[in-house]
């Protein structure tokens, strides 16, 4: 599934596993001018799939150009290939429509991007009518209340002191949300032409580094500006330490950091089960510090997001699916278990359409999805120490398209290279050009782009299970990822 973070229709991709008619849908684009939450495009029917769901943003993702080599590169032309350890990501872009059959690897006009004009004016635009609500409400209210005094009051006061004997116990939303909403920041985000939006990240460790989403920082990445705001409203100057553009994570460092920073304790994404209780905190809408919760509501969703733009790489993940409400501005924040560890970061959404209040942007239907703190700790921890993000890959080319069936080895790589990298690790493997795989350890691989997000939950010397078939028959050999460092 795919999801767009800046407001830009992402066309529907392959990579999710198709959802039955029943399911809910997925979300459709982001809306345009507020926080970088990536809303999702519709995903197909969900085939079963052995082991835990396949998983998405439910949205499909949209193709584009065909690959240059570069990482990640877009998507070739329908029956094209990419290179696996480099995502064969495809380009998103605005909201082109493809034509029938278009699907991942297929091409499409990019449309040239929208010049996007700061979240600011839809925020204000929507707390404008919200107050304007609230204040037609008091009034009404008062007038009313102020009618029946002449009646006699029906009202019960609370006895004096009361508020002050209410104790929330651990383990409750209120106690959890106590403790973490300390350690979370609202960043502002800026480019050197005064664009920007708002998401939200929290507090890693007591060196002042603050982990968030990359489409969050991702207009302040050349020449830009970066603030960090805390519950408290202490505002910092921030500065961007590395970002990795395949796993849509980055690490900012506050300048002239207190002391007195409090890291929000990390949880084991890999032993969360569907049913468990979420936390999420973020800036929804612009609208900081903001509590919700919900379930854990499915596992392993394949997504691929994008933020939209025309120069935009794919992102890929196996996410954590939840219904707690995620909304443009939650993104980067953490997603807490029942005990307040983090166990994910809020990365995207899929919603149905144009908002309200006349702003065209999308919001919450329940299905946000997650980037399982496992994963997002690792790439964090090594842009911390190096500032480039380390994928793990198998060096073989898969073709993009959708079938449902599995990821193909295509016949030839990127840019007329070998499709199996000679001494790679496919190609020790004994993996060929034709084989198509069909799981990775338990976790069944329905197209290209699910494989690379299954793949870049492991890390480099991981060792794992491939499933493939061959001429009819199906095989299982054992393979050793290997590593590729940076994004291009």
């Amino acid at each position: 599934m795919s999801t767009e973070n800046e407001g830009n229709a992402v066309p529907p991709a392959p990579s999710a596993p198709p959802v039955p008619v029943a399911s809910p849908p997925v979300q459709g684009p982001a809306p345009e001018g507020t926080a970088p939450t990536a809303p999702l495009p519709p995903v197909p029917h969900e085939p079963p799939a052995a082991g835990p769901a396949g998983a998405g943003q439910g949205p499909a993702h949209r193709p584009g150009p065909a690959p240059d080599g570069s990482w990640p590169p877009p998507a070739p032309p329908a029956g094209a290939s990419a290179p696996l350890e480099q995502g064969g990501s495809p380009v998103h872009g605005d909201g082109g429509t493809g034509g029938p059959g278009t699907g991942w690897g297929a091409s499409y006009q990019q449309p040239a991007p929208k010049p996007r004009s700061g979240r600011g004016g839809l925020v204000a635009a929507v707390l404008v009518a919200a107050l304007v609500a609230g204040g037609l409400g008091g009034g009404l209210g008062y007038t009313l209340a102020k009618d029946r005094d002449d009646h006699g009051s029906t009202t019960v006061s609370a006895s004096d002191g009361s508020a002050a004997q209410v104790k929330r116990a651990p383990g409750t939303i209120a106690n959890v949300a106590a403790k973490a909403l300390p350690s979370t920041v609202t960043i502002e985000a800026e480019s050197s032409n005064g664009e920007g939006g708002t998401g939200t990240g929290f507090v890693f460790d007591t060196q002042g580094h603050i982990v968030t989403n990359n489409h969050v920082v991702a207009e302040a990445v050349d020449g830009g500006k970066l603030t960090a705001t805390f519950p408290s409203g202490k505002k910092f100057d921030a500065e961007i330490v590395g970002h990795a553009q395949g796993y849509d994570v980055a690490v900012i460092k506050l300048k002239n950091a207190p002391s007195d920073l409090k890291p929000l304790a990390l949880g084991d994404s890999d032993k969360v089960a569907v049913g468990d209780e979420t936390i999420a905190i973020g800036a929804p809408f612009g609208l900081s510090n903001t509590v919700t919760t919900g379930i854990i509501s499915a596992l392993n969703r394949p997504v691929a997001s994008s933020d939209g733009s025309s120069t935009s790489k794919a992102s890929y993940m196996s996410a954590l699916q939840t219904d707690a409400s995620i909304n443009p501005g939650n993104s980067g924040g953490p997603l807490l278990n029942a005990s307040g560890a983090v166990i994910g970061i809020n990365s995207a959404i899929q919603s149905t359409g144009s908002g309200g209040f006349g702003s065209g942007q999308s919001g919450s239907i329940g299905l946000g999805f997650a980037i399982p703190i496992n994963q997002a700790k690792y790439v964090a921890q090594q842009l911390i120490k190096t500032g480039k993000p380390v994928y793990a890959r198998i060096g073989a080319s898969v073709s993009l398209e959708e079938s449902g069936d599995g990821a193909k080895i295509t016949d030839q790589g990127t840019g007329g290279a070998a499709a199996v990298e000679s001494g790679g690790p496919a190609d020790k493997a004994g993996l060929k050009p034709g084989d198509v795989i069909t799981k990775l350890d338990d976790h069944v691989i329905d197209s290209g782009p699910t494989l690379i997000g299954e793949i870049w939950t492991h890390e480099p010397g991981d060792k794992v299970t491939i499933t493939y078939k061959r001429g009819g028959q199906e095989h299982t050999v054992q393979l050793t990822l290997g590593s590729r460092v940076g994004d291009s």
